[in-house]
């Protein structure tokens, strides 16, 4: 489906150079974007295993990077499962 959207400049030119760095149509890069903000807002994954009985929503893998965050001094967890996004 075709979507038309404004971006600013500074955001245009940031697209331009991660098209060129990735070689990624400027349409495939913001597909990826639109889908890790959904991943990150939505958390409608149904559960399974042990959490399956309590029919909860969760998003394992953003769940499991909170927990992760707890662990690093800063509070932020570091992107160590990065292969297994991309």
């Amino acid at each position: 489906m075709r979507t038309i959207i404004d971006l600013p400049e500074d955001q245009l030119v940031a697209l331009r150079a991660l098209e060129q760095q990735h070689k990624l149509s400027r349409a495939a890069l913001i597909r990826e974007a639109v889908a890790e903000y959904v991943v990150k807002r939505l958390e409608v994954v149904d559960a399974f295993g042990a959490w399956k009985p309590a029919k909860v929503k969760v998003d394992a893998l953003a769940h499991q990077r909170k927990l992760r965050a707890e662990w690093d001094r800063d509070g932020t967890a570091r992107n160590r499962d990065k292969k297994a996004i991309a």
